[in-house]
């Protein structure tokens, strides 16, 4: 199963190739033991319900086909470590588990990217990896990574950017709870690192530190944890600053500004944006996100024309960049990530039927490989269809959403979904609506639903 999978609640229909395949891997578990096996698998809850659903011919998310069919439930093989599913028939750039043994004898589980896999040489990321899924890294593991003999000539430094694209390929498919432990313990492998490191190595490696930071703060925002997520922004910007990295300072100030957008705190985000804007390029990619963040901000606090504004300079300026191209900060912001924001603002502002139209054209031309990203947009373009009172077609929109909530576990689909299913409470008769309220249930705890 490869692609986009829509999640079809519907009863009746003939078990598909996947729905036998189910219940080929369950053998003669009972559902309840499976479903059990299948959370610790997947680390996210798997109910009894769900396991009929699916053996029924409801359309099975991508991580369980893998897990029935890589034999990962089979007693005699170790089982992934919680929080990491598994994908299906990964393509080049797609991530895949590898077996690995940790420096304490154990076996573990590590995500690397498919093209890295086969490439070879993964030396030193293999043995961080490896140290982040078995908790805090030991003194000797950590001196084994400093001395580390690599194929190719790579340093450790090298090892640990190469780690870092690998854990953001990773988050961008499988969401922030499969990647976040590895990213932490990275964090605590370069402290160690650093002690006794001088001159440009000591300066590359808060360099590396401060980036391995805003993501951690990033896979917090993603899990909703937006206190922890404040923390680790909090410590990339400090460690850019004294790495003195004016680029990365300015990126995670425009993230700091996004980050008070998704708290709601427009006024905070409005004042971040500023900041960044101030220590951007004229025309640079940074200058563009700020004023993207900023424009979130504007509508929040209820201001159309400087929001409006705002988002359009921000296109204006993704359209005339004259900043280094190979500069690696925000590098996904173009068009039409800047016109999903619009949508997000349109909708802050209450214009919600011409949200939904922007969130829909914008997402055509959205790359595959952030489907957790195309998530989050389908359940703000239902909810944007839910407050233009259109709810057959929010819950035809939001049903798509619930099937990339099962794979990523991501807390902004979830909590983006929570809300369509409370703006569609009152369309609860209508067949599409009450199909998706059912849904939605295999990805919120009742209690969320209030």
């Amino acid at each position: 199963m490869t692609g986009q999978v829509i999640y079809l609640h519907s009863r009746g229909a003939d078990p598909s190739g996947d729905a036998a395949l189910v219940r080929s891997a369950r053998g003669t578990r009972s559902r309840q033991a499976f479903a059990a096996l299948l959370s610790g698998v997947l680390g996210w809850p798997v109910r009894p319900g769900m396991i009929r659903a699916w053996e029924a011919g409801v359309t099975v998310p991508p991580a369980v086909t893998e897990a029935c069919r890589a034999g990962v439930l089979q007693d005699a093989m170790p089982p992934p470590v919680a929080g990491a599913p598994l994908l299906a028939d990964a393509g080049d750039g797609d991530v895949i588990m590898i077996p690995c043994r940790a420096l304490d004898g154990r076996i573990t589980w590590v995500s690397v990217a498919r093209r890295t896999f086969l490439s070879g040489g993964l030396g030193a990321a293999a043995l961080t990896a490896i140290a982040a899924a078995t908790g805090v890294p030991s003194a000797g593991a950590v001196a084994k990574l400093r001395a580390a003999s690599v194929p190719g000539g790579l340093s450790p430094l090298e090892h640990l950017r190469q780690l870092r694209r690998v854990l953001v390929d990773s988050d961008n498919l499988l969401g922030s709870g499969a990647v976040l432990p590895a990213v932490t313990a990275q964090i605590d492998v370069i402290s160690r690192l650093r002690a006794g490191t001088r001159g440009g190595d000591h300066r590359e490696l808060v360099v590396i530190q401060a980036q391995y930071a805003e993501f951690a703060g990033w896979l917090l925002q993603d899990a909703r944890d937006f206190r922890g997520a404040q923390f680790w922004l909090d410590r990339a910007l400090e460690w850019s600053h004294m790495a003195a990295d004016g680029e990365l300072s300015t990126y995670v100030m425009a993230r700091k500004s996004q980050l008070a957008g998704d708290m709601a705190d427009g006024e905070s985000a409005v004042g971040l944006a500023e900041a960044a804007t101030g220590m951007s390029h004229r025309r640079s990619r940074l200058r563009a996100t700020a004023a993207t963040y900023g424009a979130h901000g504007h509508a929040l606090a209820g201001q159309r024309s400087a929001c409006l504004r705002s988002i359009d300079r921000a296109r204006e300026i993704a359209g005339h960049l004259d900043s280094d191209p190979a500069s690696p900060w925000a590098s996904w912001l173009d068009a039409s990530y800047i016109e999903v924001q619009r949508g997000r603002c349109l909708a802050a502002l209450g214009d919600h039927a011409k949200a939904a139209a922007v969130f829909r054209q914008a997402m055509g031309d959205l790359p595959p490989s952030f489907r957790r990203d195309r998530g989050v947009y389908l359940a703000r373009e239902a909810l944007a269809h839910a407050g233009a009172r259109e709810p057959e077609q929010a819950a035809v929109v939001g049903m798509q959403a619930v099937a990339i909530a099962h794979d990523t576990q991501s807390g902004r689909v979830v909590d983006e979904l929570a809300r369509v299913g409370n703006r569609l409470a009152s369309w609860s008769a209508l067949p599409p609506v009450a199909d998706f309220q059912d849904a939605l249930t295999s990805v919120l705890p009742r209690e969320r639903m209030n």
